[in-house]
Parts: C-alpha cells; sequence; structure tokens
C-alpha cells in the first residue's frame, strides 16, 4: 500500500507557496503523492480558489520524488486540449510524476456559471475528452471529429514524460457502476462511497466489492498491460493509534486496497487549514 495526502485547492490553499511547503515535508516524511481538488467553487463558499495546475507546479518545483496531480479533473469542464497540454507540462516539469485523476465533478461548478449539467452529457464529453487526451499524448497528429469536440491535424509537443501516458485514475461513487467501468480501461479507480462521506473511513466490504467488479470488468487486460498494475485508491482520516490504524490498513489491503489517501472530513473547520493539515503530514504515513 501506498499513502497520499489530499487538500482541496482553496483556502489557504490557494496560495502556491503554502502548498508547495505541503509537498516539501511530505516528502520529507514519507508520503508517495499530494493530491489537490480542482475546484472554481465548493458550497458557495466565500474562499481564495487556486488554479491546480499551477498549485501543482509549484510543489513539483520544491519537490523531486513525491508524485502530484488531481482528484480529481472534471474534464467536461475544459477543453482536452488545454487540459492534456497542462498535464504534460507538468510531468515535463516533475520529470514525470504526475497521476491525473479524472470524473464528472461537482455540479456546483457548472451550475454556477450557466454550464451544461446534464450528466449523460458531462459523461459523454469525459469518455471523449479522455480518449483524446490519450491521443494528443502520444504526441502524433490527431484528427478527431465527435460528438462534442474535432481536431483538425493538430500535434501537441512535447509529450509526456511517462510514457505511453500518465497513470489515469477515474472517480466515482460506489455503488453506481458506470464510473467503474470507465476506470476499468484505465490504471485506477477513486472510489466515494454513498455510505461515507468525504474523510470518513470506507466500509471494507463495499471496497471488496468495488474490488471484484473491477476485476471482472478487466479481464482479458491484466496480461495485456502486466507493467501498469491497477490501483484502488481509498482514503479517510487513519486512526492515530498505531495498532487501529494497521487494522483498518491491512483489512483495507486485504479487500484490494492499493492506496490511503489521507483526507479531512468535509465538515470541519480543518478542510482548507495549513496548520492541522501540516501537523498531520509531519507525522508521516500511517503504519501497516
Amino acid at each position: 500500500m501506498r499513502f497520499s495526502i489530499n487538500i482541496p485547492n482553496f483556502g489557504d490553499f490557494a496560495d502556491a507557496r503554502t502548498v508547495a511547503s505541503v509537498a516539501v515535508a511530505a516528502e520529507r516524511a514519507g508520503w508517495d503523492a499530494l493530491f489537490l481538488w480542482d475546484h472554481l467553487t465548493h458550497d458557495r463558499r466565500h474562499r481564495p480558489f487556486g488554479d491546480p495546475w499551477m498549485l501543482l507546479t509549484a510543489a513539483a518545483l520544491a519537490t523531486t520524488t513525491i508524485r502530484l496531480g488531481t482528484m480529481v479533473t472534471p474534464v467536461a469542464r475544459r477543453r482536452p486540449q488545454q487540459l492534456a497540454r497542462q498535464v504534460a507540462t507538468l510531468d515535463a516539469v516533475s520529470g514525470g510524476r504526475v497521476i491525473f485523476g479524472a470524473g464528472l465533478g461537482d455540479m456546483d461548478d457548472f451550475t454556477g456559471f450557466g454550464e451544461p449539467t446534464d450528466k449523460r452529457v458531462l459523461a459523454e464529453r469525459l469518455d471523449e475528452g479522455l480518449g483524446l487526451m490519450e491521443r494528443y499524448w502520444t504526441g502524433e497528429p490527431v484528427t478527431h471529429h465527435g460528438v462534442h469536440y474535432t481536431a483538425e491535424d493538430v500535434t501537441l509537443l512535447p509529450a509526456p514524460v511517462q510514457r505511453p501516458r500518465p497513470p489515469i485514475w477515474i472517480a466515482g461513487f460506489w455503488p453506481r457502476p458506470r464510473p467503474f467501468r470507465r476506470a476499468a480501461r484505465f490504471d485506477g479507480a477513486v472510489p466515494l462511497f454513498v455510505s461515507a462521506t468525504h474523510g470518513n473511513n470506507p466500509p471494507v466490504d463495499e471496497v471488496r466489492d468495488l474490488a471484484a467488479f473491477i476485476h471482472e470488468e478487466r479481464q482479458g487486460r491484466e496480461e495485456r498491460e502486466a507493467d501498469r498494475p491497477f490501483e484502488i485508491v481509498v482514503g479517510g482520516i487513519s486512526p492515530g493509534d498505531p495498532g487501529q490504524a494497521s487494522d483498518l490498513l491491512g483489512s483495507l489491503v486485504e479487500a484490494g486496497a492499493t492506496w490511503w489517501d489521507e483526507r479531512q472530513r468535509m465538515d470541519t473547520d480543518d478542510l482548507d487549514r495549513l496548520a492541522p493539515t501540516l501537523a498531520r503530514v509531519e507525522q508521516g504515513p500511517p503504519s501497516l
């Protein structure tokens, strides 16, 4: 199991220098990755928000080993060509340390700006956009005439450092199956649970059910993609007691989880504050 820190892109973390300081502390303390949210607004919070790609660039320039990415980017809210360029640029700046998290996103980011909110349409744009981004990342010419996007003999260079592309992790709410059918086509699943909101520890039996579903969906892919393991990323607040933390993480590993993502609860003031987050980061990852 690997371990990551999860922070929003608002409040204290809207500042690039602050995010860089968290990344440096996480790298020193032995965490494997730092993930940022990708929101324009959230629950109508009157807070400063930072662009996640600029925040992550600051983190990349301040570190050397920790993986960096969004958790998650709503592809349907962005132009695929621009997003492909941003991810490839961050991958170059970081020396190949980007993990790209994608999903439908939060409806506030669409409704607040007059964007389409039909989830069927957003899912179509997500799928078509991801397919286009994969093609852009090859560094080869792309021509595409789709339902939502068009490209006419365009080549986006340089290609990402990671080949054939950065890992793509797909988020969704379990037990809804469609996001995880999508995830099974890529490199990882980031489940949230209808029964456990952000920051609450995941139900072990539901993680086991999800892992079984993913395995079924990926039948025949494992042999073709043996060099790129599939990740199941769960998270919450790990217990402070080492024994309890070990018990929780051990049961999640047994159920199929491969990453633990340390988070703050949504309903606390600590969610977007540096001091409590940094204190947790400096304690290091939980012990398995």
